[in-house]
């Protein structure tokens, strides 16, 4: 696989042969289900209930990390509470709640057909992506999924990313890394790694533009027009 030169970002480095995607708000919506997610985790704990945006902000952090920014509480204690209802809610109601973005399973299927090489990077864990994958009869598409369980060091450490490239065999050159957050984007960043960004989830073009992405797309489907 090739990659054509964008000409609203940097330049993209050389032929890509794998492209690396985050999940949720990239090739999936789990709104619905998060929020709800979040919203029993904190009624348990008896903390107050924030707003629909301020929960979908979060989509894409770590469990600790939502918790604090959504309470502004760094107590671990609190967060591994948090977190624990979280998770034990999402194994009941998250796959069901969670939809992927029109035009994904072909795009998969068209990128598989032309020898590209996937993978998905996310602080979802693994069974999870894959239960909902499932859904779609996708779960065998993808050569490498690194989920929360993978990783002792969430996004935007490279960790995962590193454990990608081992899989694969490749080198951060041939990886084209997909998301729609900031933390995608400086994951990107401490890999070396080039990054395309999409519109799906609240990050905004302005926000996305001090890390200088290749390409800047409304929906992750656009990434084929970019590969030749």
């Amino acid at each position: 696989m090739t990659v054509t030169t964008p000409t609203n970002g940097a330049t993209l480095r050389g032929t890509k042969s794998a492209i690396l995607f985050d999940f949720d708000y990239t090739l999936a919506d789990s709104s619905r289900g998060a929020v709800a997610c979040i919203e029993y985790a904190l009624n348990e704990m008896v903390e107050d209930i924030p707003s629909w945006d301020a929960c979908t902000r979060t989509i894409g952090l770590s469990l600790p990390e939502t918790y604090k920014s959504l309470t502004g509480n760094d107590s671990p204690d609190r967060a591994a509470t948090f977190s624990r209802l979280f998770i034990a809610r999402a194994d009941q109601i998250m796959a069901p709640n969670t939809v992927l973005y029109e035009g994904v399973t072909g795009l998969v299927e068209r990128l598989r057909a032309r020898g590209v090489r996937l993978g998905i990077l996310s602080t979802k864990f693994r069974y999870r992506i894959l239960q909902i994958l499932e859904r779609y009869s996708l779960e065998d598409r993808f050569d490498a999924i690194i989920g929360a369980e993978d990783c002792r060091d969430q996004t935007p450490d490279p960790e995962g990313f590193g454990l990608f490239l081992e899989r694969l065999g490749v080198s951060a050159n041939e990886v084209l890394l997909v998301g729609d957050s900031l933390v995608d984007a400086e994951t990107a960043r401490r890999g070396g790694v080039d990054f395309v960004a999409v519109l799906t989830g609240t990050t905004t073009a302005e926000q996305f533009a001090p890390y200088a992405p290749s390409t800047i797309l409304e929906s992750v489907v656009e990434v084929e027009a970019h590969t030749g």
